[in-house]
């Protein structure tokens, strides 16, 4: 069994710090550049709130995720609970008596986090189910799927666990891999019958039940004469569009992928630390200062690129029919036309995001590190 010595940490927790950097660094200058100012805005569409409720303050991407018609969050001092997806009416909530690291993971019945503690916690209906001490570090939401528990550690060994008596199925670990990892959200998504892993630079897909690997491919070449420079992970959430998929390759690229194939299927240089957003017609993704680009999901020919958000320190993004939401870190939600990049709309919620938002049928749903969890609507 592999374990996660003091070492591995410190050097991950470096990596993180080093991307955290790069967010405010342009050029030589040594203080934080300041934010573009916000545009005048006559919008063409509005933003409501159709409900909100609280979970607690939330300092991490501890996931905000969506199964069984309900909507599961945790937050950093412990609670989780789960709302009605439409209504907003809370089914449970229940109190962790530690910090979260990790989390949370569901399948609208079983809920997983992972405590600070490297403590994995699962419950049914919010109510304690199994827990199980984990080697390492986690920081990686986990998923909740199949009757399964998937939990990535920081040092990329994969685990299963049974969701209903918490039985250890399998790990996972790409042998020769990179020593420096990104303390940050990694790649853990399902698709079909497969389980999608990131490995430094390569999206493994493996066998769900037993952990074996049915495909792995190199998803951007990492460059540069030393460790830090060569840090090339994979930054979740991956974003899914039917059969395909696209990533953000840490500092180096946006990559859109054939799952079927397991083949990339085009890359294009952005030099960006936060996920992307897709679906079948356009890829969309903020670089290192906040410029926003999108691409053609076909062939990664760019559309367009606006910079009036430079510095403002925005979420990945999550397309919403015909329009890309982005969350900046004065808490104002902006909404841009996919097909030129104009703002339709702005809202300003409580504070930044905390993670991705999520969009499910006509709702776009944002957690905030305030402790909010907005479900938005356009009118």
């Amino acid at each position: 069994m592999m374990s996660f010595t003091s070492s591995t940490v410190r050097r991950s927790l470096w990596a993180l710090a080093v991307g955290s950097a790069a967010l405010a660094l342009t050029g030589c200058g040594s203080s934080k550049p300041s934010p573009a100012p916000l545009e005048a805005l006559k919008p063409s569409a509005r933003l409501s709130v159709a409900w909100q409720n609280r979970i607690g303050d939330t300092s991490a991407d501890l996931g905000l995720v969506v199964a069984g018609g309900a909507v599961t969050a945790v937050s950093t001092g412990g609670t989780l609970a789960a709302w009605e997806l439409d209504s907003g009416k809370e089914r449970w909530r229940t109190q962790i008596d530690a910090r979260i690291s990790a989390g949370a993971g569901s399948d609208g019945r079983h809920a997983a986090v992972v405590t600070q503690n490297n403590e994995l916690m699962v419950f049914d209906q919010g109510k304690p189910a199994w827990r199980e001490q984990l080697p390492g570090r986690v920081t990686t939401p986990p998923l909740v799927a199949g009757e399964r528990v998937f939990v990535m550690l920081l040092d990329r060994n994969v685990r299963g666990y049974d969701a209903l008596d918490g039985r250890w199925l399998w790990q996972y670990q790409r042998p020769g891999g990179d020593s420096l990892t990104l303390a940050t959200r990694g790649v853990l998504a399902p698709f079909r019958d497969t389980l999608l892993v990131g490995q430094g630079s390569r999206l493994v897909g493996l066998d769900p039940t037993r952990g074996t690997v049915r495909f792995d491919v190199n998803v951007g070449t990492p460059r540069g004469t030393n460790e830090v420079e060569r840090l090339a992970d994979l930054v979740g959430p991956l974003a899914r569009a039917d059969d395909e998929a696209c990533v953000r390759v840490f500092q180096l690229s946006v990559a859109c992928l054939e799952l079927n194939r397991g083949s990339v299927r085009w890359a294009r240089p952005q030099a960006g630390t936060q996920g992307v957003g897709a679906d079948e017609r356009v890829v969309v993704g903020a670089d290192g200062v906040d410029r926003i680009t999108a691409w053609k999901m076909d062939n990664g020919e760019q559309l367009w690129r606006v910079d009036r958000f430079t510095h403002r320190g925005l979420s990945a993004p999550v397309i919403w029919g015909d329009r890309a939401a982005f969350v900046d870190n004065s808490g104002f939600v902006h909404l841009l036309a996919l097909a030129d990049g104009r703002t339709l709309a702005r809202l300003e919620l409580d504070g930044p995001a905390a993670g991705t938002p999520v969009v499910v049928r006509d709702l776009l749903l944002v957690a905030t590190q305030k402790g909010s969890v907005y479900a938005l609507r356009l009118n």
